[in-house]
């Protein structure tokens, strides 16, 4: 039996997780705020302490390392419903054990508590002493939000990162993050595409070379793992790497040595390295174009970024950023609701970089005016299903990779959470198709409407769906 202690200002919230916990064997005791929880501690010495991020007066985040001080050793769980990147890092920096968004599963909860509550090891986990900031990867979508996590989690690692996605999903930007929230931030973020160099110098980038050490080698020169010193090398389209490269990226990984073209002498790299690509490596690697050995060096973490089509929730949020950016001159004065629901339409293969472009030509032809429908570019896109045969995961492979994750991070109730994703997924989509018309959402569905209705209710439990 173990003493938890719940700080929430939603009561309805404190309670529900006071009785989960409770029914779980547990002795509980609920704070609305941190100030109240302060008073709670006094006589509560608990063994699990589980806050939210936003509470009046004090906020969570900043009362970790309090908490911390305070009951040392006591993991602390935070929860919030505004999940963000800088949230995320804010809240693992400061000691957090698990970070939960709202509206979560009980079951979900307990199991946290459950893994909380086992023995820990004495090293706590740290990520970036940066303070928290605003950043180009915009999204509040629950696939951005686990991309959040991921990259708060691995940032203060020295692992190498291999990030998947299909072109235009911003794997760039996430190197780039993880860079940031990293001790490696004091050195450069030195981006690379190997396949885009000359193949007769691409050792000689990478390595650097000796002078003499061929035709028109004048002076040394140093390759990019010395550029990168202290900082991180992104290796952008790994899977176009040409094989003899693939080795020599093989042995540096593994032994963080290399020899410049034309030397017979080591030297070390102290770069942490990032690679990323759109392709599929198990499939390049069973036609022999991708080496095995370097594929599983690389994947210490991967993280999936999510094509844009299975967030079109955060659309609203990217065009807000990118209009953002433009000059006062050329910002549009009103982005009409017929605009925003123009772009739930359009299955978006080139992702985010194909929507900024559409938002940009939409921005020329307004002039300034109401960004309108008519005002975007004529689609000649394919659609998501065409789009899986050209390299881009296909359905039964995403699941795959989905259950794969989940074994590793949380493997119980793995079937009422897949529904959950597909309802999450699905459900939306066959109502912006239909008008937000339920009856003939239903009816495509297969189910009746109020099975439609108890679902849309399962995912908003606030109410804002009915």
């Amino acid at each position: 039996m173990s003493r938890i202690l719940i700080i929430d200002d939603e009561p309805a919230l404190c309670w529900a997780l006071a009785e989960a916990a409770t029914a779980a064997g547990h002795v509980t005791t609920t704070a609305a705020s941190i100030e109240q929880a302060r008073e709670k501690l006094s006589s509560f010495a608990p063994d699990a302490i589980v806050l939210d991020v936003r509470l009046p007066g004090q906020d969570g985040l900043s009362a970790l390392a309090e908490f911390r001080q305070a009951r040392p050793g006591v993991p602390l769980i935070v929860m919030t419903a505004f999940g963000d990147l800088p949230t995320a890092a804010r809240a693992f920096s400061g000691g957090a054990f698990e970070y939960l968004i709202k509206p979560f599963e009980l079951q979900n909860f307990l199991n946290v508590l459950q893994q909380a509550l086992l023995p820990q090891p004495t090293a706590s986990h740290t990520a970036s002493d940066l303070p928290p900031q605003a950043g180009p990867i915009v999204g509040a979508s629950p696939a951005m939000q686990a991309v959040y996590r991921q990259i708060a989690l691995v940032a203060p690692t020295p692992f190498p990162v291999l990030l998947l996605g299909e072109t235009g999903t911003g794997k760039e930007l996430v190197a780039r993050a993880i860079h940031e929230h990293s001790s490696a931030n004091r050195g450069p973020f030195v981006p690379v595409c190997p396949a885009s160099l000359n193949p007769t110098l691409i050792e000689s980038e990478l390595f650097g070379h000796v002078r003499g050490a061929f035709t028109g080698a004048e002076e040394q020169r140093r390759g990019l793992f010395e550029t990168a010193a202290d900082g991180t090398l992104f290796l952008d389209e790994i899977a176009d790497t040409p094989p003899a490269v693939q080795v020599k990226l093989l042995r540096v990984l593994e032994s963080r040595r290399f020899s410049p073209v034309g030397s017979g002498s080591e030297r070390v790299t102290t770069a942490r390295f990032i690679a990323a690509t759109h392709r599929n490596l198990p499939e390049l690697i069973a036609s022999g174009q991708f080496r095995e050995d370097l594929y599983h060096r690389l994947t210490a973490f991967t993280i999936h970024l999510p094509p844009l089509r299975q967030r079109h929730g955060d659309l609203p949020l990217l065009v807000n950023a990118f209009l953002g950016q433009l000059p006062d001159n050329l910002r549009p004065k009103l982005v009409s609701t017929e605009f925003l629901q123009a772009l739930q339409q359009r299955p978006w293969t080139g992702n985010v970089r194909e929507l900024r472009n559409a938002v940009e030509h939409a921005v020329v032809l307004c002039r300034g005016g109401q960004l309108l429908p008519e005002h975007l570019p004529r689609s000649g896109m394919t659609t998501p299903t065409d789009s899986l045969g050209s390299g881009t995961p296909d359905l039964s492979t995403a699941l795959s990779q989905w259950i794969d994750q989940q074994l590793l991070e949380q493997p119980e109730d793995l079937y009422a959470r897949a529904i959950r994703v597909l309802d999450s997924l699905l459900l939306p989509e066959i109502l912006s198709r239909t008008g937000q018309n339920r009856t003939a959402a239903a009816r495509i569905l297969g189910m009746d409407r109020t099975t439609l209705r108890s679902r849309l209710r399962e995912l908003d439990p606030t109410g804002e769906a009915d």
